[in-house]
């Protein structure tokens, strides 16, 4: 079982559209993660956020490296086509831009790093819905 497993992750073998959907999205957080980790003031200034103090960095490194681990599930089930993933990411991700405007009406996040999380979210949960609908033929139910 092992075995197959660990080849399914270097062939993605029999992988649906929308589990490859859910793998592209896992890669950018893994790239983005290494840049929030180890350059978090950098990754600030890039979102037009204001100077992060030594403790406000620190935690945005923690956000890095929880980024970086969603991004490893995401890559992970989407190569092993994991469809209950798949649709569960479907149901998750469309409340992120939702979160976001509250974070951000209640001052507790930055405007463009609301609008950044709730454009990503929303465009990549769209291209999984948009294949998950045509591998059943157009059909939102099995």
């Amino acid at each position: 079982m092992t075995q197959e497993l660990l080849q399914r992750l270097r062939t993605a073998a029999g992988q649906s559209r929308s589990a490859r959907t859910v793998e592209v999205f896992g890669w950018i957080m893994l790239a983005e993660a290494p840049f929030v980790l180890l350059a978090p003031q950098e990754v600030a200034a890039l979102l037009h956020l204001p100077a992060l103090s030594e403790q406000a960095a620190n935690y945005f490194r923690l956000v890095g490296l929880l980024l970086g681990g969603l991004g490893m599930l995401y890559v992970v089930s989407g190569r092993l086509d994991a469809r209950g993933f798949v649709f569960a990411s479907m149901l998750d991700r469309p409340l992120v831009p939702f979160i976001m405007a509250a974070l951000w009406y209640h001052g507790i996040v930055p405007a463009p790093l609301a609008l950044f999380f709730a454009v990503s979210d929303t465009a990549s949960v769209s291209w999984t819905f948009a294949a998950w609908r045509a591998e059943r033929g157009g059909r939102t139910a099995d």
